[in-house]
């Protein structure tokens, strides 16, 4: 079968090559991938913003169709059309047992087990997954049963951004009926705040990006208003009289937007960091006006709730009509033009890539 593999930190393509998805055995599936989506964090694994061992096999958001299963899988079975969930919860681990399983880590776990072989190496899949390959062998749990009414490309998005974005706003950062929200950054997960605010029953919806298509199609998303960050402080003054948002998103990860977030934000208002940055950067926000501004800071990682709660409450508002996430894919690619998705990510000429598998 084929694969994309990212050779080493801070290589600019990937190759696809001729490879094998191994480890199969007892509590492990395999699963036929048709569906992958690309994500800004596969950009952060191949520049090292997200440290990762490599070579590895990229692509962590995917869905495929289970074609065997190993000694005692009884959650999923051979036929099953299933989200790939890089991570899964274990539902033993202290997290899983206080309901917070989107904040299990025995998906790492996984990284010990290499999940492809690439001539005579061992590769393992990015987080354990690595979805950019035509098959690949993964943890039982990490295979998340889907309806057959879901289309296999909009699975592939759940399984990550989607979910990341939807949930920052409906489970850790609660958007209230009425409210108004800056979402700062609109790449999937930024878009994906901008639809969950308006499902939540947000009035206003600010989102802010320097791209101008990508504020075009926030506003085809839900947004009220958009700007460019250099508007953003007249825009505040303008929409808010200078008060400021009940809620502010930042949606890139780093510093200087994590402070915009915060500048945007009301006195007792909310501000929730969904952007993944680097271990070493930091916020540059003094203790004294946390304090004084009582602004809550509310990290959410991967829709801070348990994912596969998540998952469910999503597709059913889909069905509802009440998410549009087919418009969210602007682009489709072989997995052969993987390189080419990108770049269009890079510059910003897409919104969501989904890579055509199967």
């Amino acid at each position: 079968m084929r694969a994309a593999v990212l050779r080493k930190t801070g290589d600019e393509t990937l190759d696809v090559v001729d490879a094998e998805a191994v480890s199969f055995g007892p509590g492990r599936v395999r699963v036929r991938m048709h569906r992958a989506g690309l994500c800004h964090s596969d950009l952060s694994v191949m520049t090292g913003l997200v440290p990762h061992p490599t070579a590895c096999v990229l692509g962590h958001e995917g869905a495929g169709e289970v074609v065997e299963v190993g000694q005692g899988v009884t959650s999923v079975k051979a036929g099953d059309r299933v989200i790939v969930c890089w991570m899964p919860p274990c539902d033993a681990c202290p997290s899983c047992r206080a309901g917070e399983g989107h904040l299990c880590r025995s998906g790492y776990r996984n990284l010990a087990t290499p999940n492809f072989r690439v001539g005579e190496d061992p590769v393992p899949g990015m987080f354990g997954a690595g979805v950019f390959a035509e098959e690949v062998v993964i943890a039982a749990n990490a295979a998340v049963p889907i309806p057959d009414d879901l289309p296999y490309d909009i699975a592939a998005l759940i399984g990550c951004g989607v979910t990341t974005g939807i949930g920052a706003a409906l489970n850790t950062a609660r958007v209230r009926p009425g409210s108004s929200v800056a979402v700062i950054g609109l790449g999937g997960v930024g878009m994906s705040i901008v639809q969950g605010a308006k499902v939540a029953g947000a009035a206003r919806i600010l989102a802010v990006d320097p791209t101008p298509n990508r504020r075009d199609w926030a506003l085809g998303f839900g947004a009220t208003d958009t700007a460019a960050p250099e508007q953003l402080k007249d825009t505040v003054k303008r929409l808010t009289g200078g008060v400021g948002f009940d809620y502010a998103f930042e949606a890139v990860g780093r510093p200087a937007t994590l402070r915009s977030a915060y500048d945007t934000a009301r006195n007792g208002g909310t501000v929730c960091l969904v952007g993944v940055g680097g271990q070493r950067d930091l916020p540059d926000i003094g203790m004294g006006e946390l304090v004084g501004s009582e602004k809550k800071l509310l990290p959410s990682f991967y829709g801070g709730a348990d994912v596969r709660r998540t998952y469910a409450t999503i597709i059913d508002l889909w069905r509802a009509g009440r998410l549009d996430l087919e418009s969210m894919i602007t682009h489709h690619v072989p997995l052969d033009g993987i390189d080419e998705a990108l770049r269009q990510m890079r510059t910003g000429e897409a919104l969501r890539t989904v890579v055509d598998i199967a």
